[in-house]
């Protein structure tokens, strides 16, 4: 009797284990196969209006780009017919170099298609403990402006980062040794787009929290954990310490200042320094999700931000337009580790998308000919 009932009891919770088992009201007899988060990817069956747009409205100055400055003239032929296509009038090369080879790449690009590309000027920190480095890199960008042909100064962003002295400090962002070459800036009168720091993702636990957890697992060597960096609230700071320490120079605070999560921090920071503007290279998907209070934002602060993309991808520019341009509703962003959400569209008047798209960067950035765009 004892054992016929062991084996009672035990079938009794095979049963149980099976009607409890997912697929098991269903008749299925096992569950659906098991997806890691990387293979997810469902497609919604929502269908509403689309509008797509390969070509902006209006032609558009893209202030946030990198080229090679030694790039093959079919390279460089076929990227125009790209621009072309997509209505880009302008495009901005933020990785121009210095010296000889800015000088180039300045004639390499522009030579060949006059008026299409702006080249901005880069730093070299090596030497930055010596006294005398500071005025040496001001004469030096000096010189790339008026013999080399650059419009401004890109700062990179291992800049706050990663560069240090000989004695292995971090050089902070609003590092004194810097502020000869940013009043040449001023004096020149050509602005400083300056990408400081990271999304502030990176910066946190890379945990089930973390809205960026994805991309810091297909690329760990993007997170910044403590004990191998500043916060982004320390090293962001010191960037606004920066800007009010320079008001006669003109910033671009590049990728809306990592502050496309807070708008209404950026509208503040924007209020409070007149000397800076930005521009929306790589955060669309920040904007794409907030499509009210972005357009709300954009609407107020419409002298104060540019278009940019930073990655040159032609095929991705149409989801720009598409989120500045239409109303649409629940469409996708290009690159889903960026975004695990939908985009919607600001639907911006014409007056901001005019600004956005060219008026700003033609008042911000010197050497662009206003001729081909529109009044």
């Amino acid at each position: 009797m004892i054992r016929c009932f062991v084996i009672t009891r035990f079938s009794r919770a095979l049963i149980l284990a099976a009607l409890l088992a997912p697929g098991a009201a269903a008749g299925q007899a096992s569950p659906g196969p098991t997806l890691s988060i990387e293979e997810y990817d469902p497609k919604s069956t929502l269908v509403v209006p689309e509008h797509r747009v390969p070509r902006a409205r209006f032609p558009f100055v893209d202030v946030h780009n990198h080229q090679e400055t030694a790039a093959r003239p079919e390279d460089i032929d076929r990227i125009v017919r790209d621009m072309d296509a997509m209505n880009m009038r302008v495009m901005v090369n933020l990785s121009g170099g210095s010296s000889d080879a800015l000088a180039a790449g300045v004639a390499n690009w522009s030579g060949r298609h006059p008026g299409r590309f702006v080249t901005f000027a880069n730093l070299d920190f090596s030497g930055i403990d010596d006294a005398a480095w500071g005025e040496r890199a001001a004469a030096q960008f000096e010189r790339d402006v008026r013999k080399g042909g650059a419009k401004g100064l890109k700062i990179f962003k291992n800049f706050g980062l990663t560069v240090k002295d000989r004695a292995g400090r971090r050089v902070a962002v609003d590092d004194p040794r810097l502020d000869a070459v940013f009043e040449k800036c001023a004096d020149l009168k050509v602005p400083v787009l300056i990408h400081t720091g990271e999304p502030r993702s990176f910066f946190e636990p890379q945990d089930a929290h973390n809205e960026r957890w994805l991309e810091l697992k297909q690329f760990p060597q993007r997170a910044r954990p403590p004990d191998r960096f500043p916060t982004w609230d320390q090293v962001m700071g010191e960037q606004h310490r920066l800007f009010s320490r320079h008001p006669r120079t003109q910033f671009i605070d590049a990728h809306l200042g990592w502050l496309g999560g807070d708008l209404a921090a950026l509208g503040k920071l924007l209020d409070r320094l007149p000397n800076v503007t930005t521009e929306i290279g790589a955060v669309l998907a920040e904007l794409g999700r907030q499509p009210r209070f972005a357009r709300e934002w954009f609407v107020r602060y419409q002298d104060r931000v540019m278009m940019g993309k930073d990655t040159w991808a032609p095929e991705e520019y149409p989801v720009y337009f598409r989120v500045l341009e239409t109303s649409d509703e629940y469409f996708d962003y290009y690159r889903r580790r960026h975004a695990f959400w939908k985009m919607y569209g600001l639907d911006l008047p014409d007056d901001v998308l005019k600004k956005l798209y060219y008026r700003n960067a033609l008042r911000v950035i010197p050497g662009i000919d206003p001729s081909p765009f529109p009044k």
